[in-house]
């Protein structure tokens, strides 16, 4: 422990920086961030401005817009713009993380949420200082990147056994850290991710497209691990309800748009906040045909609406649908699939039965109350070890 934190512990005030580099997550950010300052944490975020819009303003702690100033220059979701970026972010990224790695010694505890150059980054995180260095946490969002080459993933390997704690959101990923990837199982701990109760709270505008029909959204980023092609198989036959897929492309969807029904609607662009809460109030359903995923924030978004879910039998989301907050079909299995969208939208009690349970779990395990008690509990572990 630093010696000039022993008072700071002492008197209840216990520093916390959390530091998202590329503002990957500003919902998590946001949320945790609160409920950590709500539960007696003197928090500051450390992250740069999120591209695509505004983003929640902080609600007792500190945001500050510290890494890759020059990236504000190249906004908007065009494949140039993002180009532009992450050019930006690159030259910009060594400098910046050193800069930030002096102010690191102001903190108790050190809370990275994602590292994005995992080849240079353990060799940039805080070091001891005069009076001994924070703690640091990484949250394992995503136990390995899912896109790039294998040396990035060894990177990322490494990069855990910087760490004095890991955090991840599923059994499954702690399986998968300690198991697959020889972690030390004294440093991983399982801490669930909240429901995001901020943006089921925001106002809901008018439904994007006026039907009278039943309403089944896909919500989020389109990547392929997502399989929106298992999903569009699947929906053939399907023709007394409307399919929403709704989210920034991170891949070609040319051949998608093409051979898609004429009951389902895309909206190939980034949702803000603003927008978000009238899709997910209008929706009967929200489906997350996921061919792998750790967890998910958009599983998140809709446990906080109340909305029934039919997810891939994957990662952590199979632990959401054990506890009844979701349905559950096999991953990459069409026919599952229809066969499970067919017979819920035809069964109303069934889809009020999932959404009850699911706002349930959102105000209980799911809680960010719960998740900033134990979150707490493990800085205050490792600060007494």
């Amino acid at each position: 422990m630093a010696l000039d934190a022993l008072p700071r512990l002492l008197s209840g005030a216990m520093r916390v920086h959390i530091v998202d580099p590329s503002a990957y997550t500003p919902p998590y950010d946001h949320a945790l961030s609160a409920a950590l300052a709500a539960a007696g944490a003197d928090v500051e975020l450390f992250t740069s401005r999120f591209a695509y819009g505004p983003v929640p303003a902080p609600q007792g702690y500190l945001r500050h817009e510290f890494f890759y100033h020059s990236t504000r220059a190249a906004r908007g979701d065009s494949r140039a713009a993002q180009r532009a970026r992450r050019a930006l972010k690159l030259a910009e990224h060594v400098p910046d993380m050193l800069r930030y790695r002096r102010l690191a010694r102001e903190a108790d505890v050190v809370h990275f949420q994602w590292l994005s150059v995992q080849q240079l980054d353990g060799r940039l995180l805080p070091a001891p200082g005069p009076g001994g260095r924070p703690c640091l946490v990484l949250t394992a969002h995503d136990v390995l990147p899912r896109e790039g080459s294998a040396r990035r993933r060894a990177a990322q390997r490494r990069l855990y056994d910087r760490f004095d704690a890991v955090v991840v959101h599923s059994e499954h990923g702690r399986q998968r850290l300690t198991h697959e990837l020889g972690v030390d199982e004294r440093r991983v701990h399982v801490i669930a991710h909240g429901a995001f109760a901020h943006l089921a709270d925001l106002p809901a505008g008018p439904p994007p497209f006026q039907t009278d029909k039943r309403v089944v959204l896909f919500f989020g980023l389109l990547r392929p691990y997502k399989g929106l092609d298992v999903l569009l198989e699947a929906w053939r036959g399907i023709d007394d309800a409307e399919l929403w897929i709704v989210g920034m492309p991170r891949m070609d969807i040319a051949a998608l748009l093409a051979d898609a029904p004429p009951n389902v609607h895309f909206v190939p662009r980034f949702v803000g906040d603003a927008e978000l809460p009238a899709y997910f109030a209008r929706a009967d359903l929200v489906v997350l045909p996921y061919r792998e995923i750790e967890q998910s924030g958009v599983l998140f978004t809709a446990l906080a609406f109340g909305k029934p879910l039919l997810v891939s039998d994957v990662g952590g989301f199979a632990e959401v649908a054990q506890r009844g907050a979701a349905h559950a079909v096999a991953p990459g299995d069409p026919a599952a699939l229809h066969d499970a969208l067919a017979g819920l939208l035809a069964n109303p009690a069934a889809l009020g039965a999932l959404g009850e349970r699911a706002l349930a779990a959102a105000h209980g395990d799911y809680s960010w109350e719960t998740i900033a008690s134990r979150t707490l509990a493990l800085y205050e572990q490792l600060l007494s070890a």
